[in-house]
């Protein structure tokens, strides 16, 4: 049988719903890589910035900025690392390959260098935001960390969208994020025990395994079970 009128407007709504909830998450994250970039423009300049400065800076209140980062010295922190973060224009030139598995590897392999290069504040701020989940200072208004990863991940995957149904290529992003960035390099290195070489290996298969079962349909909603 096919789909009601109702059952139809109930998918609509959702999907509406969904939407804007990501444009407001969306705008969120921007809020929160403005004060970022603001925070990196002002040490650049060889100042030591305060709220109010990035704040100004970013041309946001000094309480949006409160909201979003608990000290001064966590966003100072977390700006000094977001300038080392690939970037994806850079990662991808034109004559970049099309192919989705080398793209996400390469993502993985330039982000695991930042990583090392970077690991001893990436746990400090890792340590920070799990400190605030725990003090329920985490919500809806405002993001713990700031999501790079995903437009990683994205760009990517970009040339071979048409590969995969939307329901799988959103789930793919969301499980290729649990096997790339600081959370993966953590569980290899702290509770796996596994040297850097290897680590890499199992994180590069990691990755090709996901984009095939998302090319079977296996990560589309039926598929999951």
């Amino acid at each position: 049988m096919g789909r009601s009128r109702g059952d139809h407007r109930t998918v609509a709504a959702s999907v509406k719903a969904r939407s804007v909830t990501r444009s407001r998450a969306n705008q969120k994250q921007r809020t929160r890589k403005d004060l970022l970039q603001a925070a990196s423009r002002l040490m650049k300049q060889g100042l030591k910035p305060g709220l109010e400065e990035i704040a100004a800076e970013a041309m946001v209140s000094r309480a949006t900025a409160y909201r979003h980062f608990p000290s001064i010295d966590a966003l100072l922190l977390e700006a000094s690392l977001d300038v080392d973060t690939p970037d994806a224009s850079k990662l991808f030139s034109a004559r970049a390959s099309g192919d989705p598995v080398a793209r996400l590897q390469r993502v993985d392999a330039a982000l695991h260098d930042m990583i090392l290069a970077n690991e001893a504040p990436l746990r400090m701020m890792l340590a920070h935001s799990l400190e605030r989940a725990a003090k329920g200072e985490s919500g809806e208004d405002t993001p713990l960390r700031q999501n790079r990863r995903t437009p990683l991940i994205e760009a990517a995957l970009a040339p071979a969208q048409a590969d995969f149904t939307p329901a799988a290529l959103d789930t793919l992003i969301q499980a290729l994020a649990l096997v790339i960035g600081t959370e993966a390099m953590i569980v290899c290195k702290d509770v796996l025990q596994l040297d850097d070489a290897r680590a890499r290996r199992v994180r590069r298969w990691a990755i090709r395994a996901l984009v095939d079962a998302a090319r079977r349909g296996g990560l589309d909603e039926a598929g999951m079970g």
